[in-house]
């Protein structure tokens, strides 16, 4: 392996937020910012069985609801350490669900679609169960009867 291949992280702070530069070889750098670690966060948590939603605050629980891309700051924090990030994040989990397995289900699954998509190592993540919540019950749908034809 050449020295140029090697990977290198450095901290760096922009206007707006924290940025990780990877410089890999000769081709140049690529920064990945919060944000990006943020989205791909929330929606491994949220994909997680047994959470409700991130916890936070009324509008970014409207914003989860409709898909948005802004960083939920209240919920997720990512401090960076050297070469590594930690992560904290904050969820209500659904009535039912027992803590401790929703909890390391969360730490596994974050660790590993962060790693996978952003090749950044994950040195630890924090999950805080801020509230337990009734599942919403899915209402059915009555399916229309079929028009029988005969002939």
């Amino acid at each position: 392996m050449k020295a140029t291949d090697k990977k290198k992280s450095v901290k760096t702070k922009t206007a707006e937020q924290s940025a990780i530069i990877e410089q890999g070889n000769e081709l140049g750098n690529v920064q990945i910012h919060d944000n990006v670690i943020s989205i791909i966060v929330r929606k491994t948590v949220i994909g997680t069985e047994g959470v409700s939603r991130l916890a936070g605050s009324i509008v970014d629980s409207i914003g989860e609801l409709v898909g948005s891309r802004r960083k939920s700051s209240s919920a997720i924090a990512i401090i960076h350490e050297d070469d590594k990030v930690k992560i904290e994040v904050k969820v209500n989990i659904l009535f039912g669900f027992k803590i401790p397995e929703v909890s390391k289900a969360i730490q596994e699954e974050v660790i590993q679609e962060v790693e996978n998509i952003t090749g950044i190592n994950v040195a630890s993540v924090g999950v805080i169960i801020q509230e337990i919540e009734e599942p919403v019950p899915v209402k059915e749908v009555p399916q229309p009867e079929e028009d029988i034809i005969t002939e």
